[in-house]
C-alpha cells in the first residue's frame, strides 16, 4: 500500500513538472574532496549509487546544502575512470523540498535492480570564502573562512562517507573538530561517517590563511566581428575587482617594493589567447599598457597582464584586450550555409569568476536565417544593427547575455555554434561600391576640367569679334 502511494506521488510530481526522490536508491559510499586553495571552492564527489528496487533507474538527483545554493557556479558529472564520459546534468525541482537546489544526473546506462554505478560529480562555488577579518593592513596576511556542511547533503541515505578538505597553507586558525577527524599539514580529513540519513546536516567551519588572488570579473563585454575576407577580430572589455580583505590604511609604494609587503595583492595575471592570435593589444582609459608581455606557446598565446598599480582588496581595474585570428579556423560552410564555431567566453586568468558577461557577434552584411546554439543557457536579446564602412543595410549583431546571478568559471569555456546563410556573391558588393565611387569621382573630375565656369570677360576674344 505504501509503495503504491509513493509511486502515485512520483507520477503526480512528474506530471506537475517536478522530479521526485526515488526511494529505491541508496548511496553506498561517497568520497568528497573540498578544495579551498583558491577563491573558488571546488567540491568533487565520487558517488557509488545502488538500485535496491526492481525497476531500472536512468538518473538520480544531486543536491547541495541550501545555504550554498546561491554560490553554485557550475555542476558537472562524469562516468568512467580511464576514459571519462560526460553525463547530462540539468537543474531539477522537488516539490517536497522547494528550498533545496537539485540537479538531475543522467546515468551512462540504465541501472538495473540490485546493480550499482559510480559517478564523479564536480561542483564549483564562487564567493563561498568569507574574508575574516574583512580589512587588513598592507603588511598583514589574508585570512579566509569557509562555512559548509560536514556531511554530503544528498537526497538518499548514505552508508559511508569521507570528506577531505585541502587548504592553501598549513597556517590554520581554527576548524571543526567533530570526530573522527585528522589533520596533516594542509589537509583535514573527516570520517568515515557510517549510515547517515538523507539530507544530513552539521556545520563545518574552517578558518585559515589564504593569500590567493581573489579577482572577480564584475563585467565582461566580448565582441566578435566576422569578416568574410578571412579575419575574426575579437575585443574584450573587462572590469576586474579584488574581493579579498580590503586594504586598511594608506598604500606605501616604498614598503611594497622594499619589504615585499602586500602578499595578498595581485601584481599580474595571465590570459591565454588562441594559438593563432596576432596583432594583440592591451590598453586602459589612459592608453597602451607597455608592461605586458606576450609569450607564444605551442597551443596558446600567453599574455602576461600587469596593471598600472597592484590590486589590493577593494581595488579594481578596467582594461581592453584585442586580437585577430584567421576565420578559416572557426568558420565552416557548405554552399551558402555557414557555421561559426568558437568559444563563448575565453580564459581570462586561472580560477576565474565572471559575474556578468555580454557577448556580441557582428556578422557580415546580408546574412539571413541566423540560428544560435549555446553550450549553456544564455539570454539572447533582440538582434542589433551595426553600420561600418561601405555598409548599406547594416550588419546583423547577435547579442547574448548571462542570466542574473549566473556566474561563469573556466568550466564554462565551451564552444557555441552560430549558423547563418550568406550568398558568396554578396562579397562583391563592397568592391563594386568602391569601383563605382572611383568611376564617378574620375568622371566628375573629367567634366570639371573640361568646362569653363569663369564669369570674367576675355578682352582678346572681344577684340577679335570686333575685327570680324
Amino acid at each position: 500500500m505504501l509503495r503504491t502511494l509513493v509511486v502515485a506521488a512520483m507520477v503526480a510530481a512528474a506530471m506537475a513538472g517536478f522530479d521526485s526522490i526515488n526511494p529505491d536508491l541508496v548511496i553506498k559510499s561517497v568520497d568528497r574532496s573540498i578544495d579551498i586553495t583558491t577563491q573558488l571552492a571546488k567540491i568533487n564527489y565520487k558517488i557509488t549509487v545502488e538500485n535496491t528496487g526492481k525497476a531500472t533507474v536512468k538518473s538520480f538527483l544531486f543536491s547541495v546544502d541550501p545555504a550554498l545554493a546561491a554560490k553554485v557556479a557550475f555542476v558537472g558529472a562524469t562516468a568512467g575512470s580511464s576514459e571519462k564520459t560526460y553525463l547530462r546534468v540539468a537543474e531539477a525541482k522537488v516539490a517536497a523540498h522547494p528550498g533545496a537546489p537539485f540537479w538531475r544526473v543522467e546515468l551512462k546506462s540504465a541501472l538495473a535492480g540490485g546493480a550499482a554505478a559510480t559517478v564523479a560529480v564536480e561542483a564549483v562555488l564562487g564567493g563561498a570564502l568569507e574574508m575574516f577579518p574583512a580589512a587588513i593592513t598592507q603588511k598583514e596576511k589574508q585570512l579566509a573562512r569557509f562555512v559548509g556542511n560536514l556531511y554530503c547533503y544528498l537526497a538518499y541515505p548514505v552508508t559511508t562517507q569521507t570528506t577531505t578538505v585541502v587548504l592553501p597553507s598549513s597556517a590554520i586558525e581554527s576548524y571543526t573538530k567533530t570526530k573522527p577527524v585528522s589533520l596533516s599539514d594542509s589537509t583535514i580529513t573527516y570520517g568515515p561517517h557510517k549510515n547517515t540519513a538523507a539530507f544530513a546536516s552539521a556545520e563545518l567551519v574552517i578558518h585559515s590563511e589564504n593569500n590567493s588572488p581573489m579577482l572577480v570579473v564584475s563585467k565582461l563585454e566580448r565582441v566578435v566581428e566576422l569578416s568574410m575576407w578571412g579575419n575574426l577580430a575579437i575585443e574584450e572589455t573587462v572590469d576586474v575587482s579584488h574581493r579579498g580583505a580590503q586594504l586598511k590604511g594608506s598604500f606605501s609604494r616604498y614598503e611594497f617594493q622594499r619589504e615585499n609587503s602586500g602578499v595578498s595583492s595581485v601584481k599580474n595575471f595571465k590570459t591565454l589567447l588562441p594559438a593563432a592570435a596576432k596583432d594583440v593589444y592591451y590598453r586602459d582609459d589612459i592608453g597602451n599598457i607597455s608592461t605586458s608581455h606576450l609569450k607564444v606557446m605551442d597551443d596558446a598565446v600567453e599574455l602576461d597582464l600587469r596593471p598600472r598599480f597592484p590590486l589590493f582588496g577593494g581595488w579594481k581595474t578596467h582594461y581592453v584586450v584585442g586580437y585577430n585570428v584567421p576565420s578559416y579556423e572557426y568558420v565552416f560552410f557548405k554552399g551558402d550555409v555557414h557555421v561559426l564555431n568558437m568559444r563563448l567566453i575565453d580564459h581570462i586568468y586561472d580560477d576565474m569568476l565572471v559575474e556578468a558577461a555580454e557577448v556580441r557577434v557582428v556578422l557580415p552584411e546580408g546574412v539571413a536565417a541566423v540560428e544560435l546554439k549555446t553550450p549553456w543557457p544564455v539570454t539572447r536579446e533582440k538582434d542589433d544593427k551595426l553600420f561600418t564602412y561601405l555598409d548599406t543595410t547594416g550588419r546583423t549583431v547577435v547579442v547574448m547575455r548571462t542570466s542574473p546571478g549566473q556566474a561563469l568559471t573556466e568550466a564554462h569555456i565551451q564552444d557555441f555554434q552560430l549558423q547563418f546563410t550568406f550568398p558568396h556573391r554578396s562579397m562583391l558588393n563592397e568592391p563594386l561600391i568602391l569601383v563605382t565611387a572611383f568611376f564617378l569621382l574620375f568622371l566628375l573630375a573629367i567634366v570639371y576640367v573640361r568646362l569653363d565656369f569663369s564669369i570674367t570677360v576675355d578682352a582678346g576674344a572681344e577684340v577679335k569679334m570686333k575685327v570680324k
